[in-house]
């Protein structure tokens, strides 16, 4: 979220540049010096009941390459200064009361994702609560000046992150070379294209500028599986590296983002990809260690060591959501909750809607990647407690594993969607890698699943997501144009977003975890799809040592507390992934107000699944560390995905409650459908992936209103009238729903009363 940033003036902002706070600690610490560029004000939220500030500028930190903690950082001998210390530069931006009697003695440490600016939102203010936002994501590229991680100069309130980290060079100095790949998709036109990874640059400019010495191919097709038709080499004489321009007058390539200049230009029909020798890879796993020792120096360093809010932090969580959260995952799974001098970082960590580990601690990592073809992030251990991944080969080993050995382990809340589930290859860290069984959950951990939800959940509301019988729609109701799918050109979806809220699950959350990491008062117990419907995990009485075999045989036990009952009698929550296992219902394309729609979706190959590549021999896929040498990998075999069970009317089963999906006005997805038609403005037709999972963004179908017209449309859905009845009988329906929600502990008593008020004048059934 962006803060609120009043007008800075320039003279002022001079000023505090010019007063520059810097420190520099008479003890061993790995943050040598603190610099604050900007002090500002945090304009009053609505509701907010204490005055804020905030604070940024720059951590200069230096990390010992023989220290055990950072031996596991791929490359960090060779991004060592001469005095043989590697040093990095981070960003940091602190919010906090302005009078400290205030604070509550609790910090948010928050991953920014991609740069992005964010602040700790008005509840948490409300608590007295401190944020803190550090760097991590070193490989720097940017397409212009407000994208991006670039390195620059100060650190300004409200400004994006970075975090400068070392280049790798060879023992004798010379520059570390290998292979790098690129791919252009849905461009056309005579102009040179960039090599993009998610909305960034391939970080990475090529050692030798001759064609013959990389390959350009082009695709005719691709599937989510990773089955590739049509592929045609192009020869060297007919393409350039450049910096734009056209093949006939290129501009020469001196900086990111590389361009590819084609003879002819480019057929917005087909793929294209690019293998090349790249040069100077960044030590991005140096970031692990920056986040690290920000968070550390801020949470334990004193006022008089230079540290703002010195003295007042007794706890602290970390907290990422999606690539940030996948950050953290790998962040603690490589060890690095345990600070240089032995202690315990965060107290807690709320990874949310974010099921992999982030692809960073290798050479030529591309963290932006997310989850198009032959992108990392799915390697080795997704789950937290010790199971052997017999499908890939892979020793028996958990996230949780050397947190344990250091008992720096800290307290675990996840939360997920359905989006994450069908998208971001989710399902592997709940049933590993043959699907066959639950994996536990350990003491500290609890997972949460919001049903039926896209990624990060949708704006809420109850007229959005009303059908209004007209065509087209009014303002205000369902658009006639899906949402566009997340990732590199990557198209438009046939349905309207998904309007379900995560936003009132985490402000139940958010009290849930303060008062499990403060005075100890754990959370509701786990609740989530499973193999094995019934069963609880994460709530004290399961732990992987008591497990022989990391699949949950012993220690489970009945569903106390559970929302299902006689669990030996129900299906699995979780099936495959197809229309038929799932229980989907048959909704015809007349019942749809989207062009394109395709009855008998959801099918087998539909969802993006984790693919299990060959990196080459000097990779470790348990760490997702080395160096790769295939490039681009082969795909060894296509891990077996797992999606929730849907009720009749295709919204999904196994989860917490929602008011929204639990009172539904359609059937609300996870999943979206890629149209390759010109739905954008001229010159972006987006044809290469029609037909395919529109990235993590999800979709709705409403139901009909009468009953008259669902059968007009032969929609197998009850229509709203034949739930409902009339307005007063939806918002009784609200109500039950919040009371359900209220009574389990997912849902604020303050949040259940906006809700039902929101129903109440919502124009449902009016």
């Amino acid at each position: 979220m962006l803060p609120n940033l009043p007008h800075r003036p320039a003279l002022a902002c001079a000023a505090v540049v010019a007063a520059l706070l810097a420190w520099t600690p008479q003890t061993e610490a790995r943050v040598t010096k603190i610099v604050i560029d900007d002090t500002q004000p945090l304009a009053t939220g609505t509701g907010q009941t204490i005055a804020y500030q905030q604070i940024s500028g720059r951590a200069f930190g230096e990390l010992n390459p023989n220290d055990p903690l950072n031996r596991i950082i791929q490359d960090i001998e060779l991004g060592k200064d001469p005095d043989g210390k590697v040093r990095y530069v981070a960003s940091f931006v602190l919010t906090k009361p302005v009078d400290m009697s205030q604070a509550s003695g609790l910090m948010w440490h928050d991953v920014p994702n991609r740069g992005s600016p964010l602040t700790i939102v008005v509840a948490e203010r409300n608590f007295g609560d401190i944020g803190l936002a550090s760097a991590w994501q070193g490989d720097n590229s940017a397409i212009s000046a407000n994208n991006g991680t670039a390195v620059r100069p100060t650190e300004l309130v409200g400004g994006r992150h970075f975090v400068q980290v070392p280049v790798a060079k060879n023992p004798d100095g010379s520059t570390v070379t290998g292979l790098v790949f690129g791919r252009i998709v849905n461009q056309s036109g005579l102009d040179g294209q960039p090599l993009i990874v998610q909305t960034n640059p391939v970080p990475y400019l090529p050692a030798s500028l001759d064609t013959t010495k990389a390959t350009l191919v082009s695709r005719d097709h691709e599937t989510m599986e990773g089955v590739v038709t049509g592929e045609s080499i192009i020869p060297s004489s007919n393409w350039k590296f450049c910096g734009g321009g056209t093949f006939a007058a290129p501009v020469p390539l001196t900086a990111l983002p590389v361009q590819i200049c084609l003879n002819g230009g480019f057929d917005r029909n087909k793929l294209y990809q690019v293998v090349y020798t790249g040069k100077d890879p960044y030590v991005l796993g140096v970031g692990f260690a920056a986040w690290r020792d920000v968070g550390s120096f801020f949470k334990n360093a004193s006022k008089e060591e230079g540290n703002p809010v010195g003295g007042s932090i007794s706890h602290s969580i970390a907290r990422g959501v999606s690539q940030s959260g996948n950050f953290l995952r790998g962040w603690l799974h490589l060890g690095f909750n345990q600070d240089e001098a032995g202690r315990q970082v965060h107290d807690g960590m709320w990874p949310i809607i974010a099921g992999r580990r982030i692809a960073l601690n290798f050479r030529w990592a591309q963290p932006d990647g997310v989850l198009e073809l032959y992108q990392a992030g799915s390697e080795g251990p997704q789950w937290w407690v010790k199971y052997e991944d017999k499908v890939r080969g892979l020793p028996k080993r958990g996230i949780l594993d050397r947190c344990k050995e250091s008992r720096t382990c800290p307290k675990v809340i996840e939360h997920f969607g359905s989006a994450e589930v069908w998208e971001l290859k989710l399902t592997p860290e709940w049933v590993g890698t043959d699907a066959k069984k639950d994996i536990p959950l350990p003491k500290n951990v609890r997972r949460y699943y919001i049903p039926s939800t896209t990624h990060g959940g949708g704006g809420g509301g109850f007229n959005s997501s009303l059908p209004s019988g007209i065509s087209p729609p009014p303002p205000g109701f369902l658009p006639a144009v899906g949402a566009g799918c997340p990732g590199n050109t990557y198209g438009t979806g046939i349905l309207p977003v998904n309007p379900v809220p995560h936003t009132q699950t985490v402000n139940a959350l958010r009290v849930h975890f303060r008062n499990w990491v403060m005075d100890g008062t754990p959370p509701p117990p786990s609740v989530w799809p499973r193999l094995k419907p019934g069963e609880r995990d994460g709530d004290g009485d399961d732990d992987e040592d008591d497990d022989d075999d990391g699949h949950g045989h012993k220690g489970d036990r009945d569903g106390k507390g559970d929302r299902h009952e006689g669990h030996h009698k129900r299906q699995p929550d979780l099936v495959e992934a197809n229309k038929a296992a799932m229980g989907f219902p048959s909704i015809p394309a007349a019942a749809v107000p989207a062009p394109g729609w395709r009855p008998t979706a959801p099918e087998a190959g539909f969802i993006n699944p984790v693919l299990d590549y060959d990196w080459g021999p000097d990779f470790d896929p348990s760490d997702a560390s080395g160096v790769p040498t295939n490039v681009p990998p082969p795909v060894k075999r296509v891990i077996k995905m797992l999606v929730p069970r849907v009720d009749a009317d295709g919204n999904e089963m196994g989860g917490v409650p929602v008011v929204l999906r639990d009172a539904p006005l359609g059937t609300y997805l996870g999943w979206n459908i890629t149209d390759g038609r010109d739905l954008r403005p001229a010159g972006q037709f987006r044809p290469f992936h029609k037909d395919q999972n529109c990235d993590y963004v999800g979709g709705m179908i409403p139901f009909a209103k009468t009953k008259a017209e669902r059968l007009a449309s032969g929609d197998p859905r009850l229509s709203l009238e034949e739930r409902y009845k009339d307005h007063a009988g939806y918002v009784a329906a609200v109500q039950a729903a919040a009371d359900k929600a209220v009574e389990q502990g997912f849902l604020l008593d303050e949040d259940a009363k906006q809700l039902v008020l929101d129903a109440g004048a919502s124009q449902v059934l009016k």
